[in-house]
């Protein structure tokens, strides 16, 4: 088994916010989580004023999107075939998971989606051996999971935090972790990063 990640961003655009989340809720991501392989799913929204609005993300056993069950959910109905070419943005990730910090049953509260691409060998001792450590003496701070992008766009390394609340940013622990010389180092090497923040909006049933 190969733990891996579906993480989907998407902006409603033309399609209204009630239908939008309809579709999700009733018929797009209750699709997926039905097949067999795919463990949970849950939806976010952005706290940080940013676009794509929505986050679904899907933990999952990396074998199950080449099964015969999850091509069958991803055929669209003609309601899915509506709503997605109005989509301002869909853009579809994968991930596979390459460590995992911190135990946390979740949903968490708060996820914080940091991508990068720079110099993947220095980036792994930094979040090894300081980033992740100082983290998670933060309180709230509850688990971070790291993952290769395999396949879709963006950064190919993703870090996945799950937090108590936005609140921790003001924490004197949480500032300590974002400026050490060693970080300033490191994300000298980054030539492509994404942060973002999203709330718990709803887990997929």
């Amino acid at each position: 088994m190969t733990d891996g990640l579906l993480y989907v961003l998407s902006e409603p655009g033309a399609v209204g916010e009630d239908e939008f989340h309809d579709w999700y809720d009733t018929e797009h991501a209750p699709a997926r989580v039905a097949v067999p392989g795919v463990r949970s799913g849950h939806r976010y929204g952005a706290l940080d004023g940013a676009t794509p609005t929505w986050l679904a993300c899907y933990e999952l056993d990396l074998a199950a999107l080449a099964s015969a069950e999850y091509a069958a959910a991803r055929r669209r109905s003609p309601r899915e075939r509506s709503v997605v070419d109005r989509l301002a943005t869909l853009d579809r990730r994968v991930y596979q998971l390459t460590a995992t910090y911190g135990e946390y049953t979740g949903p968490a509260p708060v996820i914080v989606s940091v991508a990068l691409t720079g110099d993947e060998p220095a980036l792994d001792e930094w979040y090894r051996e300081e980033h992740v450590p100082l983290l998670l003496r933060v309180p709230g701070w509850h688990r971070i999971r790291r993952y290769r992008r395999v396949e879709g766009a963006g950064p190919e390394l993703l870090a996945f935090h799950e937090i108590s609340g936005a609140g921790l940013f003001d924490e004197p622990g949480y500032r300590h972790a974002t400026s050490t010389p060693w970080r300033d180092r490191v994300m000298a090497t980054v030539t492509a990063r994404e942060r973002r923040v999203f709330g718990h909006h709803t887990t997929v049933r």
